[in-house]
Parts: C-alpha cells; structure tokens; sequence
C-alpha cells in the first residue's frame, strides 16, 4: 500500500511539474525560441522531479516516473505537436524515465552509491551532479530518438536546450524543496 502511494504522490508531482513547465515556461520560451519549444525546455521541472525520485526510490522510480510522463503527454502535449501513443514519444517517455536511474547506477558501479539513506544528510552537490549525469544521458537518448524528426539546423541547439533545462529544472526543483524542508522545520519553533 505504501508503495501505491508513493507512485501517486511521484505520478502527481510529474504532473504538476510538467504542467507549470507547460503553461509557465514553454509561453515564454516560445518568445524567445520559438523553433526550440516544441522539443525542449530551458527550465525543464520534471528532470528534478526524477533525480529526486530516483533517488528516494531507486530503481523502481521508473514506473511511476513513465507513468507520469505519460500522463503528461496526454495532458500537456497538443495533440498537433505528437501524440502519447506514437512510438517515437513512448521511447522518449521511456529515456527520460531512465536518464536518472543510469546516471545513479553508473555512479554505483564507480563506489558511489548515493541513493537516499546511504549517509545522514542530504548532499545536494552529489544530487545536482546526478542530475548533470542524467541530463547528458537524456540529450543523448532524446537525441537519438528524436534524430528523424528534429531539423539537422536546430539539432544542436535543441540538444543544448534539453541539457541545460534539465538542468536548470533540477537546481530549481531541488532549491524549492529545500526552502519547503526549512520552512516546515521552522514552522513548529514558531508555533
């Protein structure tokens, strides 16, 4: 049962990080990159969504997080722009679902093994370089799956997007909750 909701709770948070990516990030990005936008974000808030799960949950993290990005898809992705169905996006589902849990597990076959509960505080450097890891790993698969379909003109700069939204989606995920875990810290001394 515990592990039901923990999916729940993995499978809400993809979906509401997609969806701010979607209706907050993405308008104003399509301003700026408007060739850029239908294939990645700058700001991308699921990626910290799935180091952080990964982390917290390990290999088994990549069924809820295909599942909310499924769900994200069907939800946030106009149906002009693909489909949740197509193959293509299934794959691309299924890559970034992955990119966290191989960077992870890369590091634990180097003697790293930072999946929670392996020290007594969180090191959010070792998270961020997870993250860093997951994104290469990420650019690198979407690359592949979506080389058909991305103009060979804008390869490099949707690549380079994908990297650093991950990224950047990661530090902003991670400084967020950080701020959430102070605040209920110090909520109850106040009170």
């Amino acid at each position: 049962m515990k592990l039901l909701q923990n999916f729940v709770v993995v499978i809400g948070a993809y979906i509401l990080a997609h969806g701010l990516t979607a209706f907050l990030i993405t308008p104003l990005q399509m301003r700026l990159l408007p060739d850029v936008t239908a294939f990645a974000s700058l700001v991308y808030l699921p990626h910290g969504v799935r180091v952080l799960t990964t982390w917290l949950m390990g290999r088994i993290a990549f069924l809820p997080l295909a599942v909310g990005a499924f769900f994200s898809e069907v939800l946030f992705t106009p149906v002009e722009i693909s489909s949740a169905t197509d193959p293509v996006i299934l794959t691309s589902i299924a890559v970034g679902a992955a990119s966290s849990i191989a960077a992870f597990e890369v590091l634990r076959l180097l003697g790293l093994s930072l999946y929670a509960g392996q020290a007594r505080r969180v090191n959010w450097r070792w998270l961020l370089l997870v993250g860093a890891m997951a994104s290469v790993i990420n650019s690198v698969g979407q690359a592949v799956v979506f080389s058909g379909v991305i103009l060979s003109e804008t390869f490099a700069l949707v690549m380079l997007t994908y990297a650093l939204g991950d990224l950047i989606g990661l530090s902003v995920t991670a400084l967020v909750l950080m701020l959430i875990f102070r605040w209920m810290r110090l909520r109850p001394a106040r009170g």
